[in-house]
């Protein structure tokens, strides 16, 4: 033979024994194990960590390291990944061949009696034994078998009879519906895996959206049509108003998914426990023909009580604000303006705001018509801004609506506030709360407007507007003076000009600019006496201007008592920490339109099913496995005795005492004649 045809055959062989090697690998069970075991582990991050959500809160969550590590690796949509997919699919076609190769030969096996067997063979069975017998034990044994379940079949032979009887054949069932029901689960997962969006990402057909633009601007190639095999996104909408289409978070971006039939929310509904978490919610839904507009069918959604309509599944998901347009009263804080001013707004929506000529942009972001505190709770609680209230009282009450917003300067720094419309009672005094932060990792921190002896807060604002006019600060000295020196002239200069400064110095910064004056002009050992002193006429001032804003709004003046005092000194405080606000304008809810809004989720799944059938049989396959024992029992029946062998799939306890049963009961009838 030639070199040539030498190598050519070699080859062939090889080729041939590698495609042999790698069929035995994908149907070996070894590595059905190995690929089972990392799609368990892949599940249990699946089912840890929550998918889908936008990348910001991952990267808040984890950092920025463990955010780039986890979306190398896929984890933020596992279900979706490439290497899941292919590990499914790897999975089902290891299964498929196992089944292939095997399913002729259990088939062949659940039919067979193997009533060809020697006596040699069945003498070499460990459970055997011997008995006597007579000319009636073949007929004997024939109804002890039918009677006891046993199937068999006879084989006639030169030296006796042999009985070869079976029982619990449909063990063998088990593994072939095991294993289909594994290749059936895994092929569901790979119909609800999206193949068709994840070839179009792939190609260019389809592009996420990561620009924040209305979805009627969301171009078609970033649009999935209501023709799309499988998908899961999410919709909110508002009391009275309809969708067509839900948002499919991925990476960075999202994808808009036309519904096949429009959502119209006709009323969202809502309870509550004592302690202010949802008891329940329901949204009353109408869905409508697309083209037409049609009704075409009126349901309650629940939690956990979805509709399915037209293989859509609709699930009550969340809740939240759809829109209340609040009514408002704007007070410049931070000028000599004491009127306020009328303004509007609606939830999620933005609103302009100028304020001493500053343009400001107000970003409403969330309203609650209700807030359930306790009375040692933090937020109503907070003194001022940076101080911390101890919650040393939890009876639980409800405080009344509130309203975030976050007020955005031109050069798009922002700060949020959480302003509550009802006044607040703490250490037996009203006050009328609102809280500031400068970021969302930072909590709350609360200035409280105090209400004055007639329970508003025209008080407050009156009295804010005297302390920051610096034209009436001469005013507001010399009455002072009047009271503390009425008749020494040289020492009521000085008094009026000290009194001027303090004014001043309070006017432009609160009390750190007091504290930072004293810390620079005032010795050290000086400076606690001078604190105290210039606190003392800081007081003598409030009360002064206090009268004054009383008399311009023609009241009468104001009563000096504890109540009073105590108004004088939340007022301070207030004022003190409106130069830490963040804004020259505090928003007062006065009235409201409440509009809610429900959050659903929209489910397309046709592998649902092949995973719920497969779960069926992947049941039947464990119980046929488990609870049915295969037996098998041969009877060689000769002129003077019986040899009895008996063998099973597993040799258990239960094994051993039938077998010591069937050995007594063909001991008995060998001696019966």
């Amino acid at each position: 033979m030639s070199p040539f045809y030498t190598s050519k055959i070699a080859t062939n062989m090889s080729q041939r024994t590698v495609s042999r090697s790698f069929y035995e690998l994908l149907s070996s069970m070894r590595f059905a194990i190995s690929l089972f075991t990392i799609l368990a582990i892949a599940s249990v991050v699946g089912t840890v960590l929550k998918q889908n959500q936008p990348y910001t809160d991952y990267i808040i969550k984890f950092g920025q390291f463990w955010f780039v590590a986890f979306k190398a690796l896929g984890l933020f949509d596992v279900y979706h990944t490439g290497w899941f997919i292919v590990i499914l699919a790897f999975l089902v076609l290891s299964t498929s061949l196992c089944i292939w190769r095997n399913w002729p030969a259990m088939l062949r096996d659940m039919r067979s009696y193997r009533e060809s067997a020697t006596e040699q063979s069945l003498r070499h069975f460990h459970h055997q034994a011997e008995f006597p017998a007579h000319a009636n034990s073949v007929s004997q044994l024939r109804t002890y078998l039918t009677t006891q379940g046993w199937k068999y079949r006879e084989d006639t032979r030169a030296d006796g009879i042999l009985l070869a009887a079976k029982r619990g054949s449909a063990n063998r069932l088990g593994y072939l519906l095991t294993h289909s029901a594994i290749v059936l689960i895994c092929i569901g997962g790979l119909v609800d895996g999206n193949l068709p969006l994840q070839f179009q990402e792939a190609i260019g057909t389809k592009k996420i959206e990561t620009r924040d633009i209305p979805a009627s601007e969301v171009p078609p190639i970033s649009r999935l049509s209501a023709n799309n095999l499988s998908f899961r996104g999410d919709v909110t909408i508002p009391e009275g108003s309809s969708a067509d289409i839900i948002f499919i978070n991925s990476g960075d971006g999202y994808l808009v998914q036309e519904l096949p039939f429009r959502i119209a929310l006709d009323k969202f509904f809502i309870e509550h426990y004592t302690t202010g978490q949802p008891k329940s919610f329901a949204s009353n839904i109408t869905i409508l023909d697309k083209s037409t507009g049609k009704p075409l069918l009126h349901h309650t959604i629940k939690v956990n009580h979805p509709l399915v309509y037209d293989g859509v599944a609709i699930y009550q998901a969340s809740f939240g604000d759809g829109g209340t347009r609040l009514r408002l009263n704007g007070w410049n804080v931070l000028n000599s303006n004491n009127q306020p001013f009328p303004f509007g707004g609606v939830v999620h929506e933005r609103s302009s705001l100028a304020s001493d000529n500053l343009p400001l942009t107000v970003e409403f972001t969330e309203f609650h018509p209700f807030n359930i505190e306790g009375s040692g709770d933090a937020k109503p609680q907070a003194a001022h801004l940076g101080g911390n209230a101890v919650a040393d009282n939890k009876d639980l009450h409800n405080v009344g609506p509130s309203f975030e917003y976050k007020i955005r300067a031109a050069d798009g720094t922002a700060h949020a506030y959480n302003n509550y419309m009802l006044p607040v009672q703490i250490d037996k005094r009203w006050f009328v709360v609102s809280g500031m932060r400068s970021s969302p990792a930072e909590p709350y921190r609360y200035v409280r407007f105090p209400l004055d002896p007639d329970a508003t807060l025209t008080g407050f604002m009156s009295l804010r507007a005297v302390l920051m006019n610096p034209t009436l600060y001469p005013e507001i000295a010399q009455r002072v003076t009047n009271v503390i020196m009425p008749d020494n002239p040289t020492a009521r200069a000085q008094l009026t000009d000290s009194t001027i400064k303090v004014l001043t110095l309070f006017g432009q910064g609160g009390f750190k600019a007091l504290s930072d004056f004293i810390e620079q002009r005032v010795p050290a050992d000086q400076r606690d006496r001078a604190a105290e002193t210039y606190l003392k006429i800081l007081e003598m001032c409030a009360w002064q201007a206090w009268g004054m804003a009383r008399s311009d709004a023609h009241l009468s003046p104001p009563v000096a008592n504890e109540a009073s005092g105590w108004f004088l000194r939340d007022s301070l405080n207030a004022i003190s920490d409106l130069f830490f606000y963040g804004s020259p304008v505090y928003l007062q809810l006065s009235a409201f339109d409440q509009v809610q809004s429900s959050g659903f989720q929209l489910t397309r799944s046709p592998g649902k099913n092949i995973v719920y059938f497969g779960s069926f049989l992947l049941v039947l396959g464990v119980f046929a496995m488990f609870f049915i024992h295969e037996r098998r029992l041969w009877l060689l029946v000769r002129p003077d005795r019986i040899l009895c062998t008996m063998s099973g799939n597993r040799l258990t306890l239960d094994f051993e005492n039938e077998f010591r049963q069937r050995c007594q009961d063909i001991a008995r009838i060998g001696k019966e004649s």
